[in-house]
């Protein structure tokens, strides 16, 4: 049969327990006295001791413990952030377009820009993928400059990107997809040899509560007809036929 642990204060109990017991003694001996508060001091002085080593302890638990939580909080943060964005660009990836694209569409109307880069195998082929990468984030720093503080910049594909904008009318999107353009067009790609880098557009508009796969349709069917227009141009979806834009 296992013994119990011993108390953890026994020796402070029964020094305790001596003091009172000289305490009630009146007319006790003056060593008895003595020894009864000699044993209290010696134990004071250990839990004063035991108290300050618990303290130190709880202290340094505590400290390790908020450092955990707080690193708990960055990699929830960091893997949030890996989740929604593309790990070139640090834009919005296709998934998170997509799902931003339908919370807006709930309450707002929603203008649709999607943009290609213009002969971007080209790129590729000639200075190799390392600067097809560079061009890329040259597009995204170009197209950021333009950007409406509201607006929302997304990656869908190699080098396809989406610009979702609440604020304004379709002519408004077709102005910020022109500007973008322009800023494409200019932009100082720092290539191993002379080549400017341009890009094609298409735009497309709806109200709020319409399909977004609609929207993306309609865009994309624009970008078609830019990029077989003769590239570095923005078209508008025509959007006549249907009754929800």
């Amino acid at each position: 049969m296992s013994q119990p642990n011993p108390d953890l204060f026994d020796q402070e109990n029964r020094a305790l327990l001596s003091a009172r017991d000289a305490y009630s003694h009146e007319t006790g001996d003056a060593q008895l006295y003595r020894d009864a508060l000699g044993e209290l001091i010696s134990c004071y002085g250990r839990l004063l001791r035991e108290t300050r080593r618990l303290i130190r302890r709880s202290d340094r638990e505590e400290f390790e413990m908020n450092q955990l939580n707080s690193r708990l909080h960055e990699l929830a943060s960091e893997l949030e952030y890996r989740a929604t964005h593309d790990s070139l660009t640090g834009t919005l990836n296709r998934a998170a377009v997509i799902e931003a694209a339908n919370k807006m569409l709930n309450e707002k109307s929603l203008a649709l820009i999607v943009l290609d880069i213009d002969f971007f195998k080209q790129v590729n082929d000639s200075f190799g993928h390392l600067v097809g990468d560079e061009v890329i984030c040259g597009v995204v720093k170009a197209v950021a400059q333009c950007l409406p503080s509201t607006g929302v910049l997304g990656r869908v594909g190699g080098e396809e990107f989406t610009v979702l904008l609440t604020d304004g009318d379709y002519t408004d999107a077709f102005n910020v997809a022109e500007q973008m353009r322009a800023a494409i067009a200019s932009h100082n790609f720092s290539l191993p040899a002379p080549r400017q880098i341009t890009a094609s557009f298409g735009v497309s508009w709806t109200a709020a509560g319409a399909d977004f796969s609609l929207l993306y349709g309609l865009a994309d069917e624009a970008l078609y007809k830019a990029k077989h227009s003769g590239r570095n141009c923005v078209i508008r979806a025509d959007q006549s036929a249907y009754n929800t834009l």
